[in-house]
């Protein structure tokens, strides 16, 4: 399904790095005020500009928008179905800067069918903002919202509690469902949540603090997105190296000989991947997955420039001293930090497919740039978005959360998804049609 791109917003000025970029999605329950919220966000941003918001505002008049001349949820919801509908079915990314930073957003949809969709919007997501309306407080959707962020260890949670002017922002109201907020976070695991009360449709805490709500006294949404720190600010660069090889690079007969320093590049072998955590510099000691095999960094080349250092998320092809058989899949990482390879792991996953996951089951299982089969060894429960608790069951089912155990047919580098989001991530996929059946995360 492809969003409709005929209104867009201000672009993201380009980055070779990725640093200073910060992601985040909207997540709640049907009619919560996502896409307006992100509208608004966007509008009072100063990210649109000025024809664009003609044409929205044409498109709220032809429409009949009862709430003034401007419907700020159009800025988001660029389906033709969604239009008419009025709901998001589709992610909807749309990127925007501020002085402070750069953002891309992910609009995630609210239908329980379309839950799948919301993983998709929050797997590389820095923050999610979760919105509640204040009329109706936590449901379970909302459970189900906060299940995945904590499924996926989203480093930051905002829970917006939207439409407070239709409870006249009453405060009392506000402390309610922001107590049961912080229980169900607490229930999950879920540290350091950001609740605030906010109005997308009258901008209220939006970008600029409300004087409505004179007893609430932390940042505005837009205050959040801008200070929070991004993983790659945070994660990547503090992290061990690690780069999942994605393709070897060999030359065949060599380079061309006009090519200046070109017999230097004959017999080159570069392993080509994106690196997914810490820096690496020419003459660090590297041990490679699988093998354990310790070598050290010769050369770094980047967009095919020779480098002394570089670090996550750049995409890079390193040589190595020693000869290695390595291949795609293959992992290098900072000597004496690689892990260890395993066949078997307890997950916890979120199934995307309207097959269920039973044991005894068979697998492709996708991990970085490998990809192995695997059987469904055990289903060891699944998790009621109720009441939160684990309760026994033989099968998960499309939108449900549970734990299953793994076993694959080779060995896999996998770490814990508390410590790594890129270690201890897994797909899992169909093995006859290759649909994607499952996102999970490494628990064991």
């Amino acid at each position: 399904m492809t969003t409709d791109t005929s209104i867009p917003v201000a672009p993201l000025p380009r980055s070779t790095t990725g640093i200073g970029l910060f992601r985040f999605a909207t997540a709640g329950s049907v009619d919560d005020g996502k896409s307006t919220l992100v509208g608004r966000l966007l509008h009072d941003a100063k990210a649109i500009l000025a024809d664009q918001l003609e044409q929205v505002a044409a498109t709220s008049r032809q429409r009949g928008f009862a709430h003034g001349d401007f419907d700020f949820a159009l800025l988001t919801d660029g389906l033709r179905a969604e239009r008419e509908q009025g709901i998001t079915i589709d992610v909807a990314y749309r990127y925007f800067s501020t002085g402070r930073r750069s953002f891309i957003l992910a609009d995630c949809p609210g239908h329980v069918q379309y839950t799948r969709n919301m993983v998709t919007g929050s797997a590389t997501a820095d923050a999610v903002v979760v919105l509640v309306d204040a009329r109706k407080g936590v449901v379970e959707q909302t459970r189900r919202h906060l299940a995945v962020v904590s499924l996926l260890r989203v480093p930051h949670v905002i829970i917006a509690v939207n439409k407070i002017d239709l409870v006249d922002f009453d405060e009392d109201r506000f402390v309610e469902i922001e107590l049961e907020a912080e229980r169900v976070a607490e229930q999950l695991g879920l540290r350091g949540i950001h609740v605030l009360p906010v109005s997308a449709l009258e901008g209220d805490n939006i970008v600029d603090r409300s004087e409505r709500t004179p007893w609430y006294d932390g940042a505005t949404l837009l205050q959040l997105l801008e200070s929070l720190p991004s993983t790659a600010e945070v994660e990547h660069r503090a992290s061990d190296f690690r780069l999942p090889v994605q393709l070897v690079l060999r030359p065949q007969g060599g380079l061309r000989p006009d090519i200046e320093d070109a017999e230097r590049y004959r017999d080159f072998r570069g392993f080509a991947g994106r690196i997914s955590s810490g820096e690496v510099r020419v003459g660090d000691r590297v041990s490679v997955f699988p093998g354990g095999h310790e070598t050290t960094i010769t050369g770094i080349l980047s967009a095919g420039v020779e480098v002394d250092v570089a670090t996550a998320p750049e995409s890079v092809a390193v040589t190595l001293a020693d000869e290695v058989d390595a291949a795609r899949g293959a992992l290098i990482a900072t000597a004496g930090t690689a892990p260890s390879g395993t066949r078997e792991s307890v997950v916890e996953l979120f199934q995307l497919d309207p097959r269920e996951i039973v044991a005894g089951a068979k697998v492709l299982v996708k991990h970085g740039t490998a990809t192995v089969q695997a059987l469904i060894a055990e289903v060891i429960d699944r998790r009621d978005l109720e009441t939160l608790a684990h309760l026994d069951a033989e099968s998960i089912a499309v939108n449900e959360i549970g734990r299953v155990r793994l076993r694959f047919a080779g060995e896999l580098p996998l770490e814990s998804y508390a410590v790594s989001r890129d270690g201890g991530s897994l797909v899992l996929i169909h093995p006859v049609d290759g649909a994607t059946l499952a996102a999970a995360t490494v628990v064991d």
